[in-house]
């Protein structure tokens, strides 16, 4: 079964903005759209803010008129909405297990160029068994031009990126757009090197022809499965985060990976991921792995 693009909603601006951007996407990948919102009844002391039926209405009315501007926009798209009673962050969770991926707005820009990536948003992200993406208030149709790049980050050996690098390639192949690969290296600390190490050195030339190296293997089984999307294939000394967003004005979409696996003090963004989703000016997915 094909699963739906999910877009969560709250009424507010940036989240707009990503049920627009989940909508252009739908269409391009020629799946539904679902539109979910997260409720639950509060009431407030002080203020008349209706009782649980009133809020309910209100709530209910908010989501029909984005369902309604959405689909005049593109009348041809498959949309279906839900009201989910419950915490943001278990709601949006759910949702996600069901969908191609979860489309969420971020809070706009902070102090320094970037995401101001609220709790719910974090949470989501790490608790999320599909690619989530993160689309600021202000996003423009124009930012999915045509030159504008799939930026995706690749580490490791091919398995460890395979996830990343298919939902690049799919939004690539999906909108017309180059993939530029990006795997950033560092030289290793003296006690990486070891004989096998040295090795493998030797035979590929030294350390960048080694990356190089890496990063076309990794995309090779990519290249086949997508011989018509332009790839760029880019290798760069610095840290991954650094790197990346050093590209990031090329980007329409910025890709990286979430290892998925838990740790002994829970489940992480992982640095890289948490950099670009700060500071990086396009929208960006997160996409788990292994």
């Amino acid at each position: 079964m094909t699963r739906p693009i999910t877009a969560g909603i709250d009424g507010t601006e940036e989240s707009l903005a990503a049920l627009g951007w989940a909508a252009r996407e739908a269409v391009r990948r020629g799946v539904s759209l679902r539109v979910v919102q997260a409720w639950r009844f509060q009431p407030y002391e002080g203020i008349d803010a209706g009782d649980h039926d009133t809020q309910a209405d209100w709530v209910r009315d908010a989501l029909a008129e984005a369902v309604r501007a959405v689909t005049a926009r593109h009348p041809g798209l498959d949309v279906s909405s839900d009201i989910l009673e419950g915490g943001s962050v278990d709601v949006l969770v759910a949702a996600a297990a069901d969908a191609e991926l979860l489309v969420l707005g971020s809070r706009g820009y902070g102090p320094v160029v970037g995401f101001l990536l609220g709790s719910v948003g974090q949470q989501v992200i790490v608790e999320a068994a599909r690619p989530v993406v993160l689309v600021r208030a202000g996003d423009q149709v124009a930012a999915e031009a045509a030159g504008r790049e799939i930026v995706v980050g690749q580490e490791g050996e091919p398995d460890d990126s395979a996830d990343t690098l298919r939902f690049a390639f799919e939004t690539a192949a999906a909108r017309g757009a180059t993939v530029r690969a990006v795997r950033a290296w560092t030289l290793p600390p003296v006690f990486a090197y070891s004989p096998g190490s040295m090795k493998l050195l030797d035979e590929a030339g030294g350390l960048v022809p080694y990356e190089k190296k890496a990063l076309a293997a990794a995309l090779e089984p990519w290249r086949e499965r997508f011989p018509d999307v332009p790839v760029v294939e880019h290798v760069e000394m610095g840290s991954a985060g650094q790197v990346l967003l050093s590209v990031a004005g090329r980007a329409q979409l910025m890709v990286v990976g979430r290892r998925a696996r838990r740790t002994a003090v829970g489940a992480r963004i992982g640095s890289v991921a948490y950099g670009v989703l700060h500071h990086a000016d396009c929208p960006v997915a997160v996409v788990p792995h292994a």
